[in-house]
Protein backbone atom coordinates (compact mmCIF):
# COMPACT_ATOMS: atom_id res chain seq x y z
CA UNK A 1 0.00 0.00 0.00
CA UNK A 2 1.13 3.40 -0.98
CA UNK A 3 2.25 5.19 2.53
CA UNK A 4 3.24 8.75 0.60
CA UNK A 5 1.67 12.05 2.29
CA UNK A 6 0.25 14.18 -0.63
CA UNK A 7 -0.32 17.93 0.35
CA UNK A 8 -3.93 17.87 0.53
CA UNK A 9 -4.33 14.34 2.82
CA UNK A 10 -4.96 16.29 5.63
CA UNK A 11 -7.91 17.86 4.23
CA UNK A 12 -9.38 14.92 1.54
CA UNK A 13 -12.58 14.38 3.31
CA UNK A 14 -13.14 18.23 2.20
CA UNK A 15 -11.80 17.59 -0.93
CA UNK A 16 -13.49 14.59 -1.64
CA UNK A 17 -16.87 16.20 -0.50
CA UNK A 18 -16.54 19.29 -2.51
CA UNK A 19 -15.49 16.52 -5.85
CA UNK A 20 -19.01 15.15 -4.90
CA UNK A 21 -20.65 17.89 -4.91
CA UNK A 22 -19.37 18.82 -8.46
CA UNK A 23 -20.33 15.37 -9.81
CA UNK A 24 -23.90 16.02 -8.39
CA UNK A 25 -24.10 19.24 -10.72
CA UNK A 26 -22.57 17.81 -13.47
CA UNK A 27 -25.67 15.34 -13.36
CA UNK A 28 -27.95 18.35 -12.70
CA UNK A 29 -26.63 19.70 -16.28
CA UNK A 30 -27.11 16.39 -17.89
CA UNK A 31 -30.63 16.63 -16.77
CA UNK A 32 -31.12 20.34 -17.90
CA UNK A 33 -29.84 19.23 -21.42
CA UNK A 34 -31.88 16.30 -21.64
CA UNK A 35 -35.14 18.36 -20.68
CA UNK A 36 -34.25 20.92 -23.26
CA UNK A 37 -33.66 23.72 -20.36
CA UNK A 38 -33.14 26.62 -21.45
CA UNK A 39 -29.40 27.68 -23.01
CA UNK A 40 -28.97 30.91 -20.37
CA UNK A 41 -29.85 28.54 -17.98
CA UNK A 42 -27.17 25.72 -18.74
CA UNK A 43 -24.90 28.29 -19.48
CA UNK A 44 -25.39 29.88 -16.33
CA UNK A 45 -24.55 26.13 -14.05
CA UNK A 46 -21.73 24.91 -16.67
CA UNK A 47 -20.03 28.50 -15.26
CA UNK A 48 -20.89 27.10 -11.15
CA UNK A 49 -19.23 24.05 -12.53
CA UNK A 50 -16.18 25.59 -13.94
CA UNK A 51 -16.06 27.95 -10.51
CA UNK A 52 -16.38 24.95 -8.20
CA UNK A 53 -13.42 23.06 -10.52
CA UNK A 54 -11.38 26.18 -10.43
CA UNK A 55 -12.07 26.51 -6.39
CA UNK A 56 -10.52 22.67 -6.04
CA UNK A 57 -7.36 22.95 -8.60
CA UNK A 58 -6.58 26.00 -6.37
CA UNK A 59 -6.73 24.13 -3.04
CA UNK A 60 -4.59 21.67 -4.46
CA UNK A 61 -1.88 24.02 -5.47
CA UNK A 62 -2.06 25.54 -2.47
CA UNK A 63 -1.58 22.04 -0.56
CA UNK A 64 1.42 21.12 -3.19
CA UNK A 65 3.39 24.61 -2.36
CA UNK A 66 2.62 23.68 1.25
CA UNK A 67 3.67 20.61 1.87
CA UNK A 68 5.10 19.03 -1.22
CA UNK A 69 7.58 21.85 -2.62
CA UNK A 70 8.63 23.09 0.64
CA UNK A 71 9.46 19.58 1.48
CA UNK A 72 11.33 19.08 -1.29
CA UNK A 73 13.17 22.34 -0.99
CA UNK A 74 14.48 21.33 2.33
CA UNK A 75 15.77 18.04 0.53
CA UNK A 76 17.96 20.06 -1.75
CA UNK A 77 18.38 22.39 -4.88
CA UNK A 78 17.85 20.27 -7.27
CA UNK A 79 15.21 18.35 -5.36
CA UNK A 80 12.97 21.91 -4.86
CA UNK A 81 13.63 23.07 -8.46
CA UNK A 82 12.15 20.13 -9.74
CA UNK A 83 8.89 20.49 -7.59
CA UNK A 84 8.69 24.37 -8.72
CA UNK A 85 8.82 23.36 -12.37
CA UNK A 86 6.30 20.52 -11.90
CA UNK A 87 4.25 23.51 -9.53
CA UNK A 88 5.23 26.20 -12.60
CA UNK A 89 3.39 23.28 -15.11
CA UNK A 90 0.12 22.72 -13.04
CA UNK A 91 -0.05 26.57 -12.71
CA UNK A 92 0.06 27.09 -17.05
CA UNK A 93 -1.89 24.34 -17.30
CA UNK A 94 -4.87 25.91 -15.14
CA UNK A 95 -4.10 29.24 -16.61
CA UNK A 96 -5.22 27.89 -19.84
CA UNK A 97 -7.70 26.26 -18.73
Amino acid sequence: MDETVHGYTHRKDDVLKRLRRIEGQTRGLQRMVEEDQYCIDVLTQVAAVTKALHAVSLGLLEDHLHHCVVDAARAGEREGQEKVDEALGAIARLVRS
